[in-house]
């Protein structure tokens, strides 16, 4: 009998564990590799995830793993599918499943995220090769007279379709409506954030209704409530952490059975830093974790250098900044923590 997806969900955001967003493009991972002067090929791609699929912060801190359509069909340098390393750690495996954010026509400045053509059958496969929850991620963006409503409602319309598409194939669908940060300066305060988020997620989750998805098989990744990074008045993190939280209470249904949020461009402490004065909160109807790709790899991919005498180091790192995002998810990270850790 296949698992219900409710229980896959609940696994998801599993107590004090969250989730690696391990799903860059190959286009993506190429700007990173630059970084560290590293050429990006198939193997170099392999090579870097393995390590850190390896990683005993895959067993302690990681509950699932977001797979890119190239990974999810790698194996190791030993011939192991990269999908069973994950599920030897007691992980899920995931698949990003849309094709991106293309131009809105008629809407300069704004997009509509692709890739509902064919997925029906694509969710068979992927289902086959292990994955049992998705991701699909929408692009709301802040300026000067938007986001348009038809922007919102067609973002929001394709994720109600490819969730109830995700759910008929057994898969649990990761709903990912990003406000993005890089609104004007003039524009994008953390007040106009918050406005934007409460208006995407009310218009998100009225589709969702609309399109009769099973809430409690599904995971909400959402953008924190922020300032965006060219605006001269940042919030602090307590004000980042109670804007978020009342935005989740007046959007969030509770029948959602967690929230594993978005880095969204923040600093790795910082983001981790957001999420402990979240749940610090408390009194909350939902599990509240994270969902972190660069936020989590940055210091590892650092480490680690394309060297494979570097291994080591390179999940030393990935296991230190998971464990501090798994302290955030119990609310108990602090700087002191993080320093002594370090």
């Amino acid at each position: 009998m296949s698992e219900r997806l409710a229980d896959i969900a609940e696994r998801m955001v599993a107590h004090h564990k969250g989730l690696l967003a391990a799903d860059e493009s190959s286009s993506t991972i190429k700007k990173r590799f630059d970084t560290i002067e590293l050429e990006s090929t198939a193997d170099s791609r392999r090579d870097y995830r393995e390590m850190l699929f390896r990683a005993s912060a895959m067993k302690d801190y990681v509950s699932g793993v977001i797979l890119y359509d190239e990974t999810i069909r790698q194996s190791a340098r030993d011939g192991t599918p990269l999908v069973d390393l994950i599920k030897a750690a007691g992980a899920i495996p995931g698949i990003k499943v849309d094709t991106g954010a293309k131009p809105l026509a008629g809407f300069p400045g704004e997009t509509v995220t692709e890739g509902l053509d064919g997925l029906r059958e694509r969710l068979k496969e992927y289902y086959e090769l292990g994955a049992r929850f998705s991701k699909w991620r929408a692009v709301i963006t802040i300026g000067e007279r938007k986001p348009s409503y038809e922007a919102l409602l067609a973002n929001a319309h394709a994720l109600a379709r490819y969730a109830a598409l995700c759910q008929e194939a057994g898969i649990v669908p990761i709903v990912e409506p990003e406000v993005l940060m890089d609104g004007p300066d003039a524009v994008h305060d953390i007040a106009t954030c918050y406005e934007v988020s409460e208006w995407t997620l009310k218009t998100v989750f009225e589709q969702l209704y609309y399109a009769k998805v099973d809430l409690e098989g599904t995971i909400l990744k959402p953008s924190m409530v922020i300032a965006g990074q060219k605006c001269p008045t940042q919030a602090g993190p307590d004000e980042v952490a109670e804007k978020t939280v009342k935005l989740l209470r007046a959007c969030v249904p509770a029948a959602v059975p967690g929230i594993a949020f978005l880095s969204g461009g923040q600093s790795s402490v910082l983001a981790t830093e957001h999420l402990s004065r979240m749940n610090a909160i408390g009194g909350l109807p939902w599990k509240l974790t994270f969902s972190y790709g660069r936020a989590l790899q940055a210091a590892a991919l650092n480490a680690w250098g394309g060297k494979p005498e570097n291994v080591a180091a390179g999940q030393r790192a990935f296991d230190h900044r998971a464990r501090m995002n798994a302290l955030a998810a119990a609310g108990k990270w602090s700087l002191e923590i993080e320093r002594q850790a370090a």
